[in-house]
This record gives C-alpha cells, structure tokens and sequence, in this order.
C-alpha cells in the first residue's frame, strides 16, 4: 500500500484567500486532489468539515501535512488532540516540510511549544480585537447597527399607524422596509413614549 500525502489548509475569513497555503501543500508533494480546506473557520473552532475529511482520509503510514501549525490548530490542547488522533491511526505530521515524530521526546516538546506560541497568537489577536473595539466604541465610531428609517421617518410612520387607515405590510410597502421593522419601530417609539 502507497502512503499518502494528505493536506490541510484553512482560512479564517471568507475574504482570505487559500492560494498560498494551496500552493506551499503543492511544493511539500501533496496532490492537489488529497488537499482539503476550510473557509471562514478559526483554529479554535474544532467542529471543521475540512478537518474532518482530511483526518478521515489519513492511512496508517500516510502523512497529514499543513504550512504552519497555526493552520491546524490555534490551541495546544486542540493540537494535542489531533496529534494524539494522528498517533493512534500511525500518521505522521508535517509541518511546512519538518516531518513531526510524536515518539521522540523531543519531538513532542517541539510540537508543544509550536502548538503553545499559535495559542498565544490567538489570545493576542483576540486582545486586540476587544481592546480596539473599546478604543471605537469611546470615540463613538462603534455604535451597532443604525436604523433603517431616519427620526422624522420614523415619526411619520408612527402617525399613519395610530390613524389606524394601514395595516402593518401596507406601512412596510409604503416605507419600502420589512414588515419587522414596522414593528420594531412601532415598538421602540411606544417605549419611548410610555418613558416620558
């Protein structure tokens, strides 16, 4: 039996492209047929289709080879799983080209400090995320999402409603919205009517 090269690639936003991690997984020997992928997954989310069908695919004797670790895992007890899973079924790892042996000591102790730094990555970018969301939430730049109908619209709206001459999808028709926002609308400006 011919062992195989089987890779993995992920991407963790729909605008992100695969065609470098593609085309590294082509240069390490993959075929681009054993090749599988996520699009808009992170490497905290373990619950991948691509993931899964990759390590599926893995023989015993074949390899399951990523660019970088990060790729494959963004948490060192996730990585560990997989490692574990790879072990069980006699797959090696390969790691941009670096075969890993998860039966040599140092082996594994490379692996988890590779499988640790891709954690703290993760834990920085999400740092960054909220501490920059902070930052445009204080400015103001961060403000959740607008109404569809601006104040004067929505007063008007609410005098049609309380003459009682539309029913809720002429308003929607009438205002060019959906009829949920005629009753959000209505339901927002009754609120703030009944606080005053």
């Amino acid at each position: 039996m011919n062992e195989l090269l089987i890779g993995y690639a992920r991407v963790s936003t729909y605008e992100q492209d695969l065609t470098a991690q593609r085309v590294a997984l082509e240069r390490l020997g993959v075929a681009p047929t054993n090749i599988h992928t996520d699009h808009g997954l992170t490497g905290t989310n373990r619950a991948r289709p691509g993931l899964r069908e990759a390590l599926a695919a893995c023989r015993d004797g074949d390899t399951l080879v990523v660019a970088k670790l990060d790729r494959l895992a963004r948490s060192l007890r996730d990585a560990s799983d997989i490692i574990d899973e790879l072990t069980a079924k006699n797959v090696k790892l390969s790691i941009g080209g670096s075969v890993h042996d998860p039966l040599d000591p140092v082996g594994r102790l490379l692996f988890n400090v590779l499988a640790m730094v891709a954690e703290f990555e993760s834990d920085l970018i999400r740092a960054r995320t909220r501490e920059g969301m902070q930052i445009a939430k204080a400015k103001g730049h961060l403000r959740g999402k607008q109404p569809k109908l601006s104040v004067p619209q929505q007063r008007h709206l609410m005098e049609v409603h309380r003459a009682g001459t539309h029913s809720t999808a002429e308003l929607a028709e009438l205002f060019s919205v959906a009829r949920s926002t005629v009753y959000r609308t209505v339901q927002r400006q009754e609120a703030i009517e009944a606080r005053r």
